[in-house]
């Protein structure tokens, strides 16, 4: 591991499961403006494979160890249970450092309103984790928009499907309220934030959830619409009994429509263990590119290479005072207000509570 400038940010990982291994410590001790130097587990099999990885971080299994300022931080990323992600936030800013919250940020909206106010309070950015902003193909679609390729866009199709026809019995698909499991906490945030980001605020949700699998206790198949005040409605699928892919994206136009198929390549190669970086990492081969146009009249169009390194590179930014942080908590705020009320009206169209900033 590259050892960072003795200026780098202290930074320290809560949770070693496949977020904090995954999607956390590599981006970290591959940012130049950040050391990575705690790492939180319990597990002994993932505490041997952090210390393999990370010579020199220090493993601990007890996430107090952070909060009496030996360890010197100055920025804590949390990715363990939703039911532990308000708590461990608090703590956090309680002992003076920054915190990325992996999504999402509260089981609530008054949650995460709450864990807002204490780091305003504090001095201390709240940054929630939607790493799924630097997708190549969210990147593409919004390179499309932004040059008026589809005309005026009509609808959005945006899916996170899997065959998982076995369940995990794991937290995420336990049913208590404080847990926040389920699709639509898991997938949805990312699918919700994305509509958000790229059509602007939500005037009606509709939703459908079910629990497709025996003795699940959460939805693990669920649908909602959204309709933008742009006009705009959004599709959004996510689903653990997906048996066959359905198109990633589909964006309807005026003037035309772009579909993609498949995942950003950055998941699958952090989970084989390849190190972010170098020259190829996030880019897609040819042959996965979406489409655009009309039938008959398409042409393929080249994926943005994926960068889930410039979430932590904006977040060392913004700790600096050297520009905004790479997500807005009142984004995430936004995002659990459509999950609220898509929960409120499931099967019946029901109000979004407020409107997020495009």
């Amino acid at each position: 591991m590259t050892r960072p400038t003795h200026a780098a940010l202290r930074v320290g990982v809560i949770g070693y499961g496949l977020g904090g291994s995954a999607f956390h410590a590599p981006f970290i001790a591959a940012t130049q403006a950040l050391e990575l130097t705690a790492i939180v587990t319990r597990d002994a099999d993932r505490k041997r494979a952090a210390a393999q990885r990370y010579p020199g971080v220090r493993i601990v299994d007890d996430v107090a160890q952070l909060w009496d300022g030996s360890l010197g931080l100055d920025l804590v990323a949390i990715s363990t249970p939703n039911r532990t992600h308000v708590p461990l936030a608090l703590a956090a800013i309680a002992a003076g450092m920054h915190v990325v919250v992996d999504k999402p940020l509260a089981p609530s909206s008054s949650a995460a309103r709450a864990v807002a106010e204490a780091a305003r309070q504090g001095g201390r950015l709240i940054i929630p984790f939607q790493n799924r902003r630097w997708d190549g193909d969210f990147l593409t679609l919004r390179r499309i928009l932004s040059e008026g390729a589809l005309g005026d866009p009509i609808r959005f199709e945006s899916r996170f499907e899997r065959w998982r026809p076995a369940p995990t019995r794991g937290w995420r698909e336990r049913g208590a309220a404080d847990e926040a499991g389920g699709l639509l906490f898991d997938l949805g945030s990312h699918l919700i934030d994305q509509a958000l980001v790229l059509f602007g605020p939500v005037s009606e949700v509709y939703a459908h959830f079910d629990r497709r699998r025996p003795g699940v206790e959460a939805d693990d198949d669920t649908f909602v619409a959204l309709t933008h005040a742009s006009g705009v409605r959004s599709h959004l699928y996510m689903s653990a009994v997906a048996a066959q892919a359905a198109p990633r994206f589909r964006l309807l136009g005026r003037a035309g429509a772009y579909t993609k198929w498949g995942l950003d390549v950055q998941e699958d190669a952090l989970r084989a263990g390849v190190r972010p970086g170098g020259p190829e990492w996030g880019r897609e081969p040819e042959e996965r590119w979406g489409t655009l146009g009309i039938d008959g009249q398409v042409r393929r169009v080249p994926t943005e290479r994926g960068d889930y390194g410039a979430f932590y590179a904006e977040v060392a930014r913004a700790i600096r005072a050297e520009g905004p942080t790479p997500v807005d908590v009142d984004d995430a705020i936004a995002m659990l207000e459509v999950i609220e009320a898509a929960r409120l009206g499931n099967g019946r169209a029901s109000v979004a509570v407020s409107e997020p900033d495009a």
